[in-house]
């Protein structure tokens, strides 16, 4: 993953929605949904939860544990 696209990964493991990233990152929803679709490629998953799972496997991203 290049640079970037691992940083679009850390928030989308974090939960958070592609237009949240857009803020975070200060860039276009269109911008992060391209992202979106490279990480769930090149990690060889059908979709943004499975890339998130597995991130986490691969310890590519740390794992958040929901507050109990």
């Amino acid at each position: 993953l290049t640079p970037r696209e691992h940083e679009v990964l850390q928030l989308l493991a974090a939960g958070r929605s592609n237009g949240q990233i857009a803020d975070d990152l200060i860039i276009g929803r269109g911008t992060v949904k391209g992202y979106v679709e490279n990480i769930i490629r090149k990690l060889g998953v059908v979709d943004r939860t499975q890339a998130a799972v597995k991130a986490v496997q691969l310890g590519l991203v740390a794992a958040h544990p929901k507050a109990a």
